[in-house]
């Protein structure tokens, strides 16, 4: 589809990850998908930019819902927690997700609430969401591989245990003996448990 001379790629991506339960038999029926860098492009404020994942979906029709068992497996970019620059991350991971035919909304969050005049069921959402869940919880460059100029600048500011002890033995020599004297005598003590 065309608008004002360029494709728009959001309607034709979207497209494939509708799938229309109500021509379904009962059973187990298999999708896969093969997420590319497009598929990030469209997302705002992802942490993800890029990525190579495949997705299998086995989506079992039953009588009062649909039961998708997501097996994801792939690589994505996203920021280094150390030095911010891209990094490529593994991102493996097996999920369910329960499509209940009802009214009520819900809570959990893998039940997801089909509505009676739903026919179909959009699940590039639920993929995004679920690859985002399988990076892991810190992502790093490989020792020596991280941005050394931003490393550089980050030890001006972390606090390490030698800068806090010459710190505090700094603080020691300026202070005056005389007002230790005031001071409650728990907290000399606790301040010793150091």
């Amino acid at each position: 589809m065309k608008e004002g001379g360029k494709i728009n790629k959001t309607v034709k991506s979207n497209k494939e990850y509708i799938i229309p339960f109500v021509g379904l038999s009962l059973g187990s029926h298999k999708f896969e998908f093969d997420i590319t860098d497009a598929f990030f492009d469209g997302i705002e404020y992802s942490i993800i930019h890029k990525g190579n994942v495949r997705v299998d979906l086995l989506l079992e029709k039953r009588e009062t819902m649909l039961v998708g068992n997501y097996k994801i497996n792939g690589i994505v970019e996203t920021d280094c927690n150390r030095c911010n620059d891209p990094v490529e991350t593994k991102v493996k991971g097996d999920y369910r997700l329960v499509y209940k035919f009802g009214t009520e909304p819900s809570d959990d969050e893998s039940l997801i609430i089909v509505y009676p005049e739903q026919f179909e069921i959009d699940v590039k959402d639920n993929i995004f969401e679920l690859i985002t869940v399988s990076l892991p919880l810190r992502s790093v460059h490989k020792k020596g591989e991280c941005n050394e100029e931003m490393i550089e600048i980050l030890g001006e500011y972390i606090l390490t245990k030698e800068k806090v002890v010459k710190e505090e033995s700094d603080e020691n020599d300026d202070s005056d003996d005389d007002d230790n004297e005031d001071i409650d005598p728990r907290w000399v003590a606790l301040n010793k448990l150091k």
